[in-house]
């Protein structure tokens, strides 16, 4: 499992570096190929993140007792969050010229999960990894490409910061068990 090292990467992920046109550019052109497959994509990253982040499911009343793929696969509920999750990230592509409307996006993304699901933050970092290795794989060509790679590496971090900053303007405190330790 991936975990926060020390003061240095926790700043480096509290900050996110300004994409440039030409990455949003990039950014918007790949995720039109990933956006056309969306509830296909959606539930193959849910899946490796409840797989390989069991403990991810204990906010999904849900399917947090599935513990096979296949019934993940083919459950309603979680083919619905796919599409939720997908069409978040869609708003945030589709208004990439627009930081106030992202800022926005992410904002309300934060607090409903801060607030109403008490979500560990930590889990959007995860989640947004597990998305770039599943886009990664699934899309080959078009993530291969350094450019590519580093574009989507930024938007990682752009949504992540946004979701966090959400965290604290709600003043979200860490749960005791909270697999960030800090």
């Amino acid at each position: 499992m991936e975990k926060v090292q020390g003061e240095m990467e926790i700043e480096r992920w509290e900050r996110s570096e300004d994409l440039s046109d030409a990455e949003r550019k990039v950014i918007q052109e790949t995720w039109n190929r990933v956006y056309a497959n969306c509830e296909d994509v959606g539930v193959s990253i849910l899946i490796r993140f409840f797989v390989n982040f069991p403990s991810a499911k204990q906010y999904f009343s849900q399917f947090k007792h599935m513990e096979d793929p296949l019934e993940m696969e083919r459950s309603l509920q979680l083919r619905k969050h796919a599409r939720r999750v997908m069409g978040a990230i869609n708003s945030v592509v589709e208004n990439i010229y627009d930081s106030e409307k992202v800022s926005s996006v992410l904002a309300l993304v934060g607090k409903a999960h801060a607030v109403k699901h008490k979500v560990d933050p930590v889990y959007f970092k995860i989640l947004t990894g597990v998305m770039l290795e599943v886009l990664a794989e699934q899309y080959t060509k078009e993530f291969s490409v350094p450019e590519v790679q580093r574009a989507w590496a930024k938007m990682r971090s752009l949504i992540y910061t946004h979701v966090t900053a959400a965290y604290k303007e709600v003043g979200w405190m860490h749960f005791p068990n909270s697999i960030m330790g800090v």
